[in-house]
């Protein structure tokens, strides 16, 4: 079992923030290798993700939004007890910080640093889609 977390501070108020983030449509536009999300019934969630050597994995699972502490939750059924979160918290009036936490028994290590790099991937997607692609002006 191994547990990557990562952060990054962003340009943009908390709450904004975490209303772009926290919306199922917008997940792959920010996650590395999300291809697609689609809501299902109740906190499921349908997504396609493209894996590091090239194939596509298709899947279901929770997605669980808490508004009032910015805070999203989701994971997988199965045996690799994959989960993680993501934490939207103000730094200041216009600024704010983004952490990712991925939990998975799949390995006990991150030897060859895809785990990390996806959560480093992810944090900078969602740094430049707000500060240098307006994602949060429409």
């Amino acid at each position: 079992m191994a547990d990557f977390t990562g952060t990054t501070t962003v340009d943009a108020a908390d709450d904004v923030l975490f209303a772009f983030l926290s919306d199922v449509h917008n997940l792959p536009t920010y996650f590395a290798r999300m291809t697609s999300a689609e809501p299902g019934e109740g906190n499921e969630v349908r997504t396609t993700a493209a894996l590091p050597d090239g194939s596509q994995v298709e899947g279901r699972a929770w997605f669980e939004v808490t508004d009032d502490s910015r805070h999203l939750a989701w994971g997988s059924e199965g045996e690799n007890g994959y989960h993680g979160y993501l934490d939207v918290r103000a730094v200041g009036d216009d600024r704010s910080e983004v952490e990712v936490h991925i939990h998975t028994e799949r390995v006990t290590e991150d030897t060859d640093g895809s785990i990390q790099g996806g959560i480093d991937e992810t944090l900078a997607s969602i740094k430049q889609l707000v500060e240098r692609a307006g994602a949060l002006d429409a």
